[in-house]
């Protein structure tokens, strides 16, 4: 592939203090190009895509479109950000395996896959970054985020092509995650966990059996802790907006398509739920605190702080369905239309 110039990975603070292309992140004073699917990012319309990636991609197709800016930086750290640089430094290797990175980019951002490699290629990134559980040894991580990206960025942009090649033989990245995939995926197979859409307002109901345990999964590379992985429940429906129901552990996200500027589609614009909350707490004893996270939030959630719930599930529906129909729109991530 002809390219002006060939890309290099250059820390985010020192790529700003001359031109640079980011890749899924915030632009800087001297960003000569932002390619990136974040709010307002300012990325050309014509290059849009669901994932960085697929912006990425976009790029390369368009010989027009392309700079000789040799700093390719992001301001912060996951898959989609690896998979995009990598794209952008390596894109001959990455044309070749076009599908199965966008996919992966997909299992990072949206929590969803439709090749399992695309998903383990994630759940591996995602270990070998955290700290808690790299192999790597937690004393290899530096204490400051920035640094903490340009090490990692720095190890994985030299790795990621050995490991979507041979993402079997890096089981021991995977294979705890998967587990915990399959497990879910079972579960809603044979109807013990179910999913309910109320299309009017664009959200699923997940039911899982009261006293589930919570597990460990990621997402956007960090560890978070569920009682059915969201890759089992986003795989089989299209709603944006996802309550999980567990006896009286009742919460409720948008998810991530909906904070980003999509393409193929574009959901339901996220409402404020902030008055939701203090209407459901006023409805609790004094030991539970509904709070919203707010809709500038990647993921935001609205849970119950403190001692479950009192309230019962229908309640807790009708509450919020009301919200999300009658509620105004809180949040645009689009750029103005070309």
């Amino acid at each position: 592939m002809i390219l002006p110039c060939r890309h290099a990975y250059v820390p985010y603070v020192e790529a700003a203090k001359a031109s640079n292309i980011v890749i899924d992140g915030t632009p800087n004073d001297n960003t000569a190009l932002s390619l990136s699917h974040w709010p307002h990012s300012g990325t050309p319309w014509k290059l849009k895509g669901d994932s960085s990636v697929e912006v990425v991609f976009n790029y390369l197709d368009s010989p027009a479109d392309h700079v000789g800016v040799v700093p390719v930086t992001n301001d912060h750290f996951d898959e989609d950000g690896l998979i995009g640089l990598w794209c952008m430094i390596h894109p001959e290797a990455a044309m070749e395996r076009r599908d199965l990175l966008v996919d992966a980019s997909h299992a990072g951002d949206f929590a969803t896959c439709r090749d399992r490699r695309a998903a383990r290629i994630a759940f591996a990134i995602s270990r070998l970054v955290d700290r808690q559980l790299s192999p790597w040894g937690e004393e290899s991580f530096p204490a400051a985020y920035p640094e903490y990206c340009a090490m990692v960025y720095g190890r994985l942009l030299e790795m990621l092509g050995g490991l979507v090649d041979d993402i079997d033989g890096h089981r021991d990245l995977w294979a705890d995650e998967d587990d915990l995939l399959s497990a879910s995926e079972a579960a809603l197979e044979r109807g013990e966990a179910t999913i309910e859409e109320i299309t009017e307002v664009d959200l699923a109901v997940v039911r899982v059996p009261a006293g589930w345990p919570e597990r460990p999964a990621h997402r956007f590379t960090q560890q978070r802790r569920v009682m059915i992985h969201p890759m089992a429940v986003h795989n089989r429906t299209t709603c944006n907006r996802i309550a999980t129901l567990c006896g009286r552990h009742m919460t409720f996200g948008y998810r991530y398509e909906s904070w980003v500027q999509m393409v193929s589609y574009r959901p339901p614009p996220r409402v404020d739920l902030r008055a939701l909350a203090a209407a459901l707490t006023a409805l609790e004893d004094d030991r539970c605190v509904w709070h919203f996270d707010g809709v500038e939030q990647i993921a935001p959630v609205l849970a119950c702080d403190g001692a479950p719930s009192t309230l019962g599930e229908d309640e807790f529906l009708r509450a919020l369905v009301r919200a999300l129909s009658q509620n105004a729109p809180a949040w645009d991530p689009y750029d103005p239309q070309d």
